[in-house]
């Protein structure tokens, strides 16, 4: 049978939309081709200016949803091709609805509408292939019809109204012609679309919900248990023309729904009762929320119970790596960081998925990339979003877009282009355009594929050449906006940026740790020479932290405890003087009650400092604390998800004053990484772990821990038990790899293909 690649060919569909208030449907039939024997293929390739859902004869022709996604739309346009074979029928309808989506709703915190351009718009090209060789092919043009829809608005921040009483699309091909009026061409250059690189978004899973009660005003409180990315579907039969009203958010405040964290986002979905059976679900919007109100329901408690799911949404991702131990508190924890990832790797990786935002931070994916990389295959997803990075990044000269999609060169915002004839020297901001280098490592040190390193190969080049122009004389950098060590705990609500750590030292050690990345990516692409330049580089830079930054007491500018984090694991102090950073950085933690003290840049790497320097058990009462700021405050608080502010929910159980309080927030979730690579004791020695380190370092009061991760080899794993100060270990290593197992009190060991159980190290 033909392949779907195989049926490809340039386009010739046109683009096409109606001009109609509500999501349009659009319409085509056709009949099968006589003389040709049977149909062998059939192949949709689709696209939007929007988001499209396709339906043949009234069944949905993809499982996928949110389809085309969101892409740098100026330049690259996915479209998807689904196998369709099983719905073609002698004679067969074609139904698209149209939504706004991205390229024409609402995008970021300042009401940006209609950003891409002000038509959503489908095309699509069905080709089918017959027994014969024949092909008959059917592409959306002048000649199709369209139809207003039940979907009366749709938005993703704000929404969706479906009014049950109209023509749906899934209905549409039963439709009287007379309902239908013309369809408009919309102008189109075909030469930006490009396939999917990484996987399509769909339905994960359902959560059916607990009843909260009533708030003041009577109505009805759902709880699902978990905060979570999608939408709801609702069974459900009401007076026609009446209207049930829900509202999502992440937390409950005095009795009702916390909605203040969403800022502009109404995230509220409407519908419309026909009188009959109505099954709502509005998948042309999305939410992040946990607890659900709804005015308006007709029934009884135990009737949403029964007519009410919570759908998860989120990209197809193949889980690889798994982590347990003893500590109960520590394995919620380490589901949050899961749930959090899954929340916001949703066709791109956002910040978060509730509020009015939602953007592909390279800051927050920098400090998040290894733990992600570890528990689900991100690869193709990440090479997919680092395609637009590319493209945003020559619209900008090399700048790297703080996110990609890269909307803020539209908000007349600090982010915003200088005016004409002003010229100001381009500089690196620290972490969040330096995931330009980081993400690309991570999937490389990962996965062990270079593809990530030879698709980002000008990017890199271009971000280094920033970097080169921006060092000071004496190897540090002053220039530029810094964001510092965002959200440090002591930093007050209304400015999150006013951390403890000097931003001029970050950004100087964040530029050290780009420069060395950038150094090393040279020298696994075969060149050698840009690999000694940018070595030369790095080192200049380090040599400027030394000598600018550090005193002749190994004290670091501004004392505080990420400037320490950084120093050790970026490797910028060695020897007796990491020696130095980390007794300091331990004693600061110390002082300071063991809570965290670290913001965005900061935290992936405390712990690690902590115990790359011998103070492992520092780390342990850093990583168990639940005193407020720390992660397990947050699992004792009952978060589901990691979030944002440390304190986003406050003791007293009041929502954190900060504009910025999101509760599905994984750039804390960074832990996640420590976790597996300390506690549970498993990393690669070698890209894609063709040489696997187990290093398993327990701490007091942990009794076990494991983690496996399937690599491109097969699946590596460790599972440790501790009685009596006597450490057993058991070990797996996958076929064509080698292990190194270090042990505390123990000499190493080489270890080849198999399974390995050892019973000899003590502890204590």
């Amino acid at each position: 049978m033909p392949q779907p690649s195989s049926l490809s060919s340039p386009w010739t569909a046109q683009m096409i939309t109606a001009d109609h208030p509500s999501a349009p449907i659009l319409r085509t039939s056709f009949q099968l081709e006589p003389g040709h024997g049977e149909v062998t293929a059939a192949v949709l390739r689709i696209t939007a200016l929007g988001i499209v859902e396709a339906r043949f004869n009234g069944v949905p022709a993809s499982a996928d949803v949110l389809t085309p996604g969101w892409t740098s739309y100026e330049q690259r346009l996915r479209f998807a091709a689904w196998d369709v074979i099983d719905l073609i029928e002698p004679t067969t309808t074609i139904v698209l609805a149209v939504g706004n989506g991205w390229y024409r709703g609402r995008l970021g915190w300042l009401g940006l509408e209609g950003v891409y351009g002000p038509d959503k718009a489908a095309a699509a090209e069905l080709v089918l292939a017959y027994s014969d060789g024949h092909r008959q092919t059917i592409i959306t043009d002048g000649t199709w019809e369209s139809a207003p829809s039940a979907i009366l608005a749709d938005d993703l921040y704000d929404g969706e109204t479906i009014d049950a009483r109209l023509l749906l699309p899934q209905n549409a091909h039963l439709a009287e012609d007379n309902n239908f009026g013309p369809v408009r061409v919309v102008e189109f250059d075909p030469s930006i679309l490009e396939p999917y690189v990484g996987p399509p978004v769909r339905r994960q899973e359902e959560l059916a919900p607990a009843v909260v009660g009533r708030t003041a005003s009577g109505e009805l409180l759902l709880d699902f248990g978990q905060n979570l990315v999608g939408w709801l579907r609702i069974q459900v039969t009401g007076e026609s023309g009446e209207e049930l009203v829900v509202h999502h958010a992440e937390v409950l405040e005095n009795g009702d729904l916390a909605l203040r964290p969403l800022r502009s986002a109404k995230a509220a979905d409407r519908f419309v009762f026909s009188g009959g059976d109505d099954d709502f679900e509005p998948t042309f919007t999305y939410h992040g929320f946990r607890y659900a109100r709804l005015q308006g329901w007709p029934g009884t408690d135990e009737e949403a119970i029964d007519g009410i799911r919570a759908v998860v949404v989120g990209s197809e991702l193949e889980r690889i790596g798994h982590f347990a131990c003893s500590d109960p508190d520590l394995v919620k924890l380490h589901e949050n960081v899961v749930w959090g990832m899954r929340g916001n790797f949703l066709d791109l990786p956002t910040d978060c998925p509730q509020r009015d935002e939602r953007m592909g931070y390279l800051g927050d994916l920098a400090a998040f990339a290894p733990t992600a990389a570890f528990l689900y295959d991100i690869d193709a997803f990440l090479r997919d979003w680092l395609l637009d990075l590319n493209v945003e990044q020559r619209i900008q000269g090399g700048q790297v877009p703080l996110t990609v999609p890269n909307t803020l060169k539209y908000e007349p915002s600090m982010f915003q282009a200088p005016p004409e004839g002003v010229e100001i020297k381009p500089a690196p901001m620290a972490m969040w355009q330096d995931g330009a280098v980081w993400i690309p490592w991570a999937l490389w040190e990962q996965y062990g594929d270079v593809r990530a390193l030879e698709q980002q190969r000008e990017s890199i080049a271009s971000y280094f050449d920033i970097i080169e122009g921006a060092i000071e004389e004496n190897g540090t950098l002053t220039a530029g906006y810094q964001l510092g060590d965002w959200l440090d705990p002591a930093a007050p609500p209304e400015d999150p940026r006013n951390a403890r750590a000097d931003r001029e030292v970050v950004a100087t050690a964040c530029m050290y740790k780009t420069a060395d990345l950038a150094a090393r990516i040279s020298r696994v692409l075969g060149d050698d020479e840009e690999a000694a330049r940018r070595r030369a580089v790095a080192e200049r830079i380090r040599s400027g932290f030394l000598d600018t930054y550090v005193g002749s007491d190994g004290r670091i500018r501004s004392d505080a405890p990420t400037v320490y984090a950084v120093a050790i694991a970026f490797g910028l102090v060695t020897g007796d003087l990491a020696q130095a950073a980390g007794d300091r950085l331990a004693e600061l933690i110390a002082d300071g009650g063991y809570v965290i003290a670290t913001g965005f840049i900061g935290t992936p790497f405390v712990l690690h400092a902590l115990s790359g320097t011998g103070h492992v058990e520092t780390a342990y009462r850093l990583i168990t604390q639940k005193q407020c700021p720390s992660w397990l405050y947050q699992v004792s608080m009952g978060a589901t998800t990691v979030w944002e502010r440390w304190d986003a929910l406050l003791p007293d159980g009041r929502v954190n004053p900060g504009e910025m309080t999101s509760f599905n927030h994984y750039a804390f979730g960074s832990v996640g990484d420590w976790m597996h690579r300390v506690i549970a004791g498993i990393s690669p020695l070698e890209p894609g772990y063709r040489r696997v380190l187990f290093a398993p370092q327990p701490g007091t009061g942990l009794t076990s821990a494991s983690a496996d991760i399937r690599t491109p080899y097969g699946v590596s794993g460790i599972s440790w038990s501790l009685e009596d100060s006597r450490l057993r270990v058991q070990l797996e290593v996958a076929q064509g790899t080698e292990g190194l197992l270090r042990l505390p009190g123990a000499p190493e060991r080489v270890l080849g293909p198999g399974k390995h159980e050892f019973e000899d190290a003590h502890v204590g």
